[in-house]
């Protein structure tokens, strides 16, 4: 096993919360065999602090015909993933997000369409509950995938200044932050690694590693670049242009899927942008035309960037 794949083991394989693995069970319990994997990540996972806040799963499924039966939620899973719903067990509560595991290979991977898998999935997660053995080393191999897209895409933006690895780290998060609208202080980036510098310099050193035994390194032992910068900017910008538009596109999903969603994503903007944004009535009768109406107040007031 390479020295990547053996730190995302590890770190999966932590301890969490009691609390956290029987919430994740009940979620697997809920969709059957048609469960394979949870992952825990997010703010309460680096906090630690899980009352009163939202958790964040995923639910890795083996397809969503199995997830869903003959539901229209196979469909919009399908076409936009993933589909998120909310959750409770045990006096806390989560948003839960469900992919298949085809999709979560596919959007770890360098060509996704969007930043939101890989950028969440190059920091940390646990693996609170799992099938088997090939679902867990499956999982294992696509968070490899999710630090190596984002290096491959942060290596040529870098500025002469900017050598360290946390300085990759903050450079490839902060890109990533620019690909989504996303209520979140501008120092968020930074934050995520000064959490646990320890941690992002051994996955730095590793990823770099896995990127030079599979591509090559140089004769100082650099690595090379997967583009020009100016063809990896192009590519910054698609993935800001399809980031931005896919916010939109899944919000307007979640008020079917997700009951309350217009409330959370109020809860959400003011907990990390620090505003006092209040949903009126209306907005939770009709939430798609209530959060077109918000949005474009809380970009322009800098809430939402």
């Amino acid at each position: 096993m390479s020295e990547l794949k053996s730190l995302i083991a590890q770190e999966l394989a932590q301890p969490v919360d009691a609390r956290v693995a029987a919430f994740a069970a009940s979620i697997a319990a809920q969709y059957g065999e048609a469960s394979r994997a949870v992952l825990f990540y997010g703010s309460c996972l680096r906090t630690t602090e899980l009352d009163g806040q939202m958790l964040d799963f995923y639910l890795i499924v083996s397809n969503y015909e199995a997830a869903y039966g003959k539901s229209w939620l196979v469909g919009a899973n399908k076409r936009l993933p993933p589909n998120v719903f909310p959750a409770e067990h045990g006096g806390l509560i989560a948003k839960v997000a469900v992919l298949s595991e085809a999709d979560f290979y596919k959007l770890n991977q360098r060509d996704a369409s969007a930043v939101s898998v890989w950028a969440r999935f190059a920091q940390p997660s646990r693996l609170v509950w799992h099938a088997d053995e090939v679902i867990k080393e499956g999982i294992v191999s696509c968070i490899k995938a999710a630090s190596m897209t984002l290096f491959d895409l942060t290596l040529p933006m870098l500025g002469p200044e900017e050598q360290s690895m946390g300085d990759i780290w903050r450079k490839g998060f902060a890109l990533t932050y620019t690909a989504e609208l996303r209520a979140e202080r501008s120092n968020r980036s930074g934050s995520v690694v000064d959490s646990d510098p320890g941690r992002y310099e051994r996955f730095g050193r590793a990823t770099t590693a896995a990127i030079a035994q599979r591509d090559g390194a140089g004769p100082n032992g650099e690595v090379g670049l997967i583009a020009s910068p100016e063809k990896t900017a192009k590519r910054w910008r698609q993935l800001r242009r399809n980031g931005k538009l896919l916010t939109l596109a899944r919000l307007a999903k979640a008020s079917a899927t997700y009951a309350g969603g217009i409330d959370y994503l109020a809860w959400k903007i003011n907990r990390h942008a620090g505003t006092e944004y209040v949903i009126r009535p209306w907005q939770r009768k009709w939430p798609i035309l209530g959060a077109l109406v918000m949005l474009p107040r809380l970009i322009a007031g800098g809430a939402i960037k």
